[in-house]
């Protein structure tokens, strides 16, 4: 398999991550997430549970999407720097079991609310009583993840930069885009009454979106050498 082929898969690959995560973490909690508000949010679950549960299941699509990503690229990018390469696996990697366990925290709401039975047995108090503490589990593993969502960007971003086949300002962006998330990890962590501004999250936002759509549309400008 040579380096446009191999571009082709980790774009369509990444493809499948980008529009799962923003289903999964954008599209749905606009549509169920009410901040400061529990018994809106449980409302919300129950009355539009294939939407909560359609999340569930593009979300997990997306991580497992996730684990065969950063093996493709280590496959392109391996040559440019193996121990950089070997390190974007690793924090690639090691946040996708924090995430499977978010998701497993959104079994566990749908298990506590018991879509059709919990309203006959439980009153309003008691439901948020039992599910809160798991929709707080899942904010905050969510927000750990952040930090290696962050993490791998940058030796990916680095890779991406001295590969010589690919866009060096992708590669600016997505190291910048390493330090949006840890930004919004830190502020949510340090200042939890203030919202983390969206500009953060722009560079990358812009990274990814434009080294995903660059490995489908050309893929790599030469082959690289040791890529077969």
């Amino acid at each position: 398999m040579n380096a446009k082929t191999i571009a082709r898969v980790a774009g369509l690959v990444y493809l499948v991550c980008i529009l799962a995560g923003i289903f999964s973490l954008m599209y749905v909690p606009s549509q169920i997430n009410v901040r400061g508000d529990a018994a809106a949010a449980i409302h919300n679950i129950v009355a539009s549970e294939g939407l909560f549960r359609l999340g569930i299941a593009v979300g997990s699509v997306g991580y497992i999407a996730f684990l065969i990503l950063p093996l493709v690229l280590y496959r392109l990018l391996a040559s440019v720097d193996r121990k950089a390469a070997l390190l974007m696996v690793a924090f690639a990697v090691v946040f996708v079991p924090m995430d499977f366990i978010a998701i497993a925290n959104q079994l566990d709401i749908l298990s506590s609310l018991n879509v059709a039975e919990s309203h006959q047995v439980l009153t309003v108090e008691q439901l948020q009583t039992r599910v809160m503490p798991l929709l707080d589990a899942y904010h905050n593993r969510i927000l750990v993840s952040e930090i290696f969502w962050g993490l791998w960007l940058l030796p990916f971003g680095y890779l991406v930069f001295k590969s010589g086949f690919l866009p060096k300002i992708l590669g600016v962006l997505l190291m910048m885009g390493c330090f949006g998330y840890l930004i919004t990890f830190f502020g949510e962590t340090l200042f939890p009454h203030h919202s983390i501004p969206a500009l953060v999250m722009l560079p990358a936002s812009l990274g990814e979106i434009g080294i995903c759509l660059w490995f489908l549309v050309v893929g790599v400008r030469q082959p690289a050498s040791s890529v077969g």
